[in-house]
């Protein structure tokens, strides 16, 4: 008996394990620190708002909700983008390209994503439902299907499907669009050149080798750490200034102010003297400030 069994549980097994690492490659589609990091924003931005004039969603919701969108529409992105994926050292080992996960499959993975998600954020606000679909058209149609492989400057469309979710948790919170929802959005589109542009100096020949056109490779990276410099003053500005109009309390707003000069510091080593290790520290330096300034204003807002 002991041995007619064995195959059995050994089939069962095998079946299990090839059904987790199937579900562990959908999940690798979904980029789950990007989007969780978008997350994070759309919370901080329901909390700014949710204390005042809590009308309409929840908090639940509005995870559910973007997790679906945002995801679905990184997925998408990964369909789309899997030939020049397939062409850099960094991502030719992602699903897509490297075979474990059919493009058709994540093609229905993530327009099933995003129909849902729309669907479940129409129930709670027309308003918010639209700004999420218009977060989704720019991310996957603009920028990566239209201007991505086309010009640099697509990233500042990008930038403003990134800010899409701070809004949306702002605007389901709070019943309406307001300036200082804008505000935060604007805080996020002026934070992401750091982001995406200290990313394209360290893997600048990737992104040439791919046929991807970059602010490095267009301008030369000089011009493009005067850039960034620029960015992020204005972004810690924007995300200051913000804080301020919130009336966050003293303790938080005094770290929100801190974590900006952090990232400042950060950038002027980089152009006083650029090393990869400092361009890399920005670039490290830019995602905790982004991270620690939501969580800032979410501890604020709650």
């Amino acid at each position: 008996m002991k041995s007619d069994s064995l195959p059995i549980s050994i089939s069962h097994t095998g079946a299990f394990q090839k059904l987790l690492g199937r579900l562990c490659a959908y999940w690798l589609l979904t980029k789950d620190l990007q989007t969780g990091l978008l997350l994070v924003t759309a919370i901080a931005g329901y909390a700014s708002a949710c204390c005042s004039n809590m009308i309409s969603g929840s908090l639940a919701s509005l995870i559910g909700t973007l997790f679906l969108t945002v995801g679905g529409s990184t997925v998408l992105n990964m369909a789309f983008d899997r030939n020049i994926d397939a062409k850099m050292l960094r991502t030719a080992n992602r699903p897509l390209p490297a075979g474990r996960i059919h493009a058709l499959e994540a093609w229905i993975l993530g327009g099933l994503m995003i129909g849902f998600g729309l669907l479940w954020a129409t129930r709670l606000s027309g308003l918010y439902a639209g700004i999420v679909a218009a977060g989704v058209f720019l991310d996957v149609v603009v920028y990566t299907i239209w201007l991505k492989r086309r010009t640099p400057f697509a990233i500042i469309l990008g930038g403003l499907s990134g800010g899409m979710p701070a809004l949306a948790g702002r605007t389901l919170a709070l019943g309406q669009v307001d300036t200082l929802g804008i505000l935060l959005a604007l805080g996020i589109l002026l934070w992401i050149p750091t982001h995406i542009m200290t990313f394209s100096i360290k893997y600048q020949a990737e992104f040439t080798n791919a046929g991807l056109p970059t602010f490095p490779s267009l301008f030369g990276v000089k011009i493009t750490r005067w850039i960034i410099a620029g960015s992020t003053l204005l972004a810690v500005g924007a995300m200051g200034t913000f804080g301020w109009l919130l009336d966050l309390p003293h303790l938080p707003l005094a770290f929100l102010l801190a974590l900006g000069l952090c990232l400042m510091f950060l950038v002027v080593l980089s152009l006083i003297k650029p090393t990869k290790k400092r361009n890399f520290a920005l670039y490290k330096g830019a995602s905790i400030y982004m991270l620690f300034s939501m969580l800032l204003i979410i501890a604020g807002g709650f």
